[in-house]
């Protein structure tokens, strides 16, 4: 006796494409697609220096401190600390400061257009 042979059933696609399709939902729906606050950062390394009316304002930040020329003060009140005049500031980093506290400082320093910000690099 011959065994009969079995007859192989095509594939059917449309349940692929159906998983497929739900996938691309979900992966649409749990992504975001925001866009984060960008901070521009410029190089100016070695331009020398320039004459300026005013001296330069030194702010030292640290991982739970912020001074402003030795005074210390809250991010939140860096208006009263910083000389409304075209000046430079230059940013000091303590030990222990994240990346996330430098883009604050340099976020809330936006308010202050006549400030031009130099950031120290460690030695």
């Amino acid at each position: 006796m011959a065994k009969a042979r079995k007859r192989r059933r095509r594939l059917s696609m449309t349940s692929l494409i159906d998983v497929i399709f739900l996938l691309l939902l979900f992966f649409m729906l749990t992504s975001t697609f925001s866009k984060f606050s960008e901070v521009e950062l410029a190089a100016n390394a070695g331009t020398g220096a320039m004459a300026q009316t005013t001296p330069p304002v030194f702010l030292r930040l640290g991982q739970d401190s912020l001074s402003v020329n030795g005074d210390p003060l809250e991010i939140t009140a860096l208006a009263e600390g910083l000389p409304d005049t075209e000046t430079t500031l230059i940013v000091a980093l303590q030990d222990g400061v994240n990346a996330q506290r430098l883009t604050d400082l340099l976020v809330a320093l936006r308010a202050f257009p006549k400030l031009t910000v130099t950031l120290l690099g460690a030695s």
